[in-house]
């Protein structure tokens, strides 16, 4: 064999390598995103089926929020961290009251759940989580009959007004804050 031929050979050896190993590289990226869909279209049913809400909109708004199915019951206390957020900072009484209720609804130390409302009470959450739970709750409400839907309002309103008022004010003298009235408005509007 000539030199020249050799290293054709070589050289055709080397571009058939090169194009082996981008495909290789190419399946890999192809199957990674393929993967990615399917978790995140497995992760889509999984918080339907916790929320037990066919909103695709509300569902995906919550994806981008990361909330995940062992993470929905930290939506029950939303309104109570936005309440406890309407001044500009969460007092201990308000973060007390929020942690009572949080407990009441199962969401225990050590849990995600906890570990999420533990975030909310350190880092104000951006108002995309409050608009979420708004569309939430409007579409939990039209799901009730009328009794429920009153009943749940009542009791979220309850909890809401109870972290408002849990930091006193002055003497005894205006116990919620204008801006914690504005946000209990915004809450009672949210459930009509």
């Amino acid at each position: 064999m000539s030199p020249d031929r050799d290293e054709a050979t070589g050289l055709r050896s080397a571009g058939k390598a090169l194009e082996e190993s981008f495909f290789a590289r190419e399946n890999n990226r192809l199957l990674s995103k393929l993967r990615e869909s399917h978790e995140a279209m497995e992760r889509r049913e999984a918080l339907k089926e916790a929320m037990n809400l066919d909103n695709d909109e509300v569902i995906g708004a919550l994806m981008e929020l990361d909330v995940k199915p062992e993470t929905v019951a930290a939506l029950s206390v939303v309104p109570l961290v936005e309440v406890a957020w309407a001044d500009g900072k969460v007092q201990y009484e308000e973060r007390q009251a929020i942690m009572k209720a949080a407990e009441e609804r199962g969401i225990k130390p050590g849990t995600p759940c906890h570990d999420l409302l533990e975030d909310w009470l350190t880092r104000k959450p951006g108002q995309n989580l409050m608009d979420t739970w708004k569309r939430y709750a409007h579409e939990l409400q039209g799901s009730l009959d009328p009794a429920s839907a009153g009943e749940l309002k009542y009791r979220l309103m309850e909890r809401a007004r109870g972290v408002a008022e849990a930091a006193g004010g002055i003497m005894g003298i205006l116990t919620v804050s204008k801006a914690e009235q504005a946000v209990l408005e915004e809450l009672e509007h949210a459930l009509e």
